[in-house]
């Protein structure tokens, strides 16, 4: 799991650092006019940097934090109506707020008629993004699985652990020792396993999207642009690090993990800023180049996010025999999926 921690890490800071240089290029089609004035920018950029690293590190903190308290602890009924709305809000975050930004991206006047005009490039990268997070997620865990039946094999070969014991019988003088684990501890395992997968490729996938609007905030020149997205963009990371910071409480890291993948988190949005005010005036948000490649990463973020809140964080829970068989969580988990869904989509109005 480390290793797979690791790679995603590596591929983040590749999209962190690298993406700002691919997109500085000619500009090929006129910007739009704006209300420029650098100074007063650049403050409104710094507390927009300082109000979303605060908001990004307290949401994702908030689940991780709260585990110590039984009534928010991963099996109460209150993480489920919790983590609905967080899925609620990575749900319209992915369909509301980056695939349309995807779609203007690859149908812009300013990048070529051929080939993005002969075909729906921005679907096409969505459905291909959504389809390898499922192989990411099938491939890691049948890995990690089988690595730990391995390791299990070992044990039993070496005369076995005894917290892994689980037969133990007292029919004679000896003793007879097996690592054969129960059912539930097998499915227990399993479930580990798929939501350590999960959190880390779901914070692939808000990370993705979260250096390009960093990016973007951090070029724009307009204090009327930015000014609205402070707020919005704060509220926007709140509620995403509620949803990621469920799933990492739900994966039991170590803490060392732990910390690595919340001040990751909360640093990528921050750091998206930093570099757009560092390339401000070399960076053209109508170039051909920049177009294309915030489309296809914009699309590959949404394909994931929209996966991500269907299968891994809503379906997993809404089909769970805890819900299922008490009708009032039940209730409670539709009405906050539909208030996570629509105070994120709420925000469109303004980022």
């Amino acid at each position: 799991m480390a290793k797979l921690l690791k790679t995603l890490l590596v591929a983040a800071a590749i999209i962190l650092f690298l993406f700002p240089a691919a997109v500085i290029a000619d500009c090929t089609c006129e910007a739009e006019a704006e209300d420029r004035n650098e100074a007063l920018a650049l403050k409104y950029k710094l507390a927009a940097l300082a109000s979303i690293l605060v908001a990004g590190a307290v949401g994702v903190c908030l689940p991780v934090a709260a585990k110590r308290f039984p009534a928010l602890s991963p099996t109460s009924s209150l993480f489920f109506v919790v983590k609905a709305f967080a899925g609620g809000v990575i749900l319209s975050t992915g369909f509301i707020h980056v695939l349309p930004d995807a779609f203007e991206n690859l149908t812009s006047p300013c990048i070529p008629e051929h080939p993005w005009g002969d075909f729906p490039f921005t679907g096409f990268v969505a459905m291909v993004a959504a389809i390898g997070t499922l192989m990411v997620e099938s491939y890691a865990t049948s890995y990690y699985t089988r690595r730990a039946n391995v390791k299990e094999a070992m044990k039993d070969c070496c005369g076995g652990d005894e917290e892994m014991l689980t037969v133990h019988t007292h029919a004679t003088h000896g003793h007879a020792h097996g690592s054969v684990p129960s059912e539930e501890s097998d499915s227990d395992d399993a479930k580990l396993l798929r939501h350590r997968v999960i959190s880390q490729v779901l914070e692939l996938g808000i990370i993705v999207h979260s250096v390009i609007i960093g990016i973007a905030l951090g070029a724009s020149q307009s204090p009327k642009t930015i000014k609205p997205l402070i707020a919005a963009l704060s509220f926007h990371q709140f509620f995403e690090g509620l949803g990621l910071g469920g799933c990492i409480t739900q994966a039991k890291f170590h803490v060392r993990a732990v910390i690595i993948m919340t001040i990751f988190f909360s640093l990528t949005t921050p750091s998206g800023i930093a570099i757009g005010i560092g390339i401000a005036n070399i960076y053209s948000e109508t170039s051909t180049t920049a177009l294309i490649i915030e489309g296809v990463f914009n699309s590959a973020s949404a394909g994931i996010l929209i996966y991500m809140a269907l299968v891994d964080l809503l379906s997993a829970d809404f089909m769970s025999p805890k819900l299922q068989n008490n009708g009032k969580l039940q209730l409670a988990a539709n009405l906050s999926l539909l208030i996570g869904a629509g105070a994120m989509s709420l925000l469109a109005k303004w980022a």
